[in-house]
C-alpha cells in the first residue's frame, strides 16, 4: 500500500475519498486555502484560491472558477457531494490571507480573500473553528483523506489537527 501525495496549486481545487491520498497545497501568502473534510464518507476537499470576487475577471472564473472565492467555494461543496459527502457532517479549516509584501497592501488582497470566505461560509451555515489567517507568515497545509490528519505548517513550526475525530 502507498500514498499518494496531490498537489492543488494557485487557483485549483482537488476532491479524494481515495484513503491513500494526501491532498497538499504549498505557500499560502494572501490566497487562501479551505480545506473540507467528512468524517463518516472519509471525503475531503482542498481549495487554493487566489481572489475574492470574479466579476474581476469573468472569463478567468468561467476557465478557473476556484481562483475565486464566490466561484471556487459552491465548486468546492457541489464536488465533495458528489463523493458522497454531507454539509451537516463537513468540517471546515480556514488559512491564509496574510499580507506578505515588504510594503503597504493598498489593495488588501489577503484581508478580502478571508472576508469572502469566511462571509460566504457563515451565509451557508457552518461555523469555522481556529481558523489560521491574516498575519505576515506563509502557511502550507496537508490532508490525510483517509484519516482527516491535518497539517498546518508555517516558518515557526507546524500544527496538527484531527478533522476526522
Amino acid at each position: 500500500m502507498f500514498a499518494q501525495r496531490v498537489v492543488i496549486g494557485v487557483g485549483d481545487l482537488a476532491v479524494s475519498n481515495n484513503h491513500q491520498v494526501t491532498l497538499s497545497t504549498y505557500a499560502l501568502g494572501s490566497c487562501v486555502g479551505v480545506v473540507v473534510y467528512d468524517p463518516l464518507a472519509r471525503a475531503g476537499g482542498l481549495l487554493h484560491l487566489m481572489l475574492p470576487d470574479s466579476q474581476i475577471s469573468p472569463d478567468k472564473a468561467a476557465a478557473q472558477p476556484a481562483m475565486f472565492a464566490d466561484t471556487g467555494l459552491p465548486l468546492l461543496f457541489r464536488s465533495l457531494n458528489g463523493l458522497k459527502a454531507e454539509r451537516a457532517r463537513m468540517r471546515i479549516f480556514v488559512a491564509g490571507g496574510a499580507c506578505v509584501l515588504s510594503g503597504p497592501d493598498s489593495f488588501k488582497i489577503g484581508e478580502r480573500n478571508v472576508r469572502a470566505t469566511l462571509d460566504y461560509l457563515t451565509r451557508q451555515g457552518f461555523g469555522i473553528r481556529n481558523p489560521a489567517v491574516g498575519g505576515t507568515i506563509n502557511r502550507t497545509i496537508h490532508l490525510e483523506v483517509g484519516t482527516g490528519a491535518m497539517t498546518l505548517k508555517t516558518p515557526n513550526g507546524q500544527d496538527s489537527f484531527a478533522l476526522g475525530a
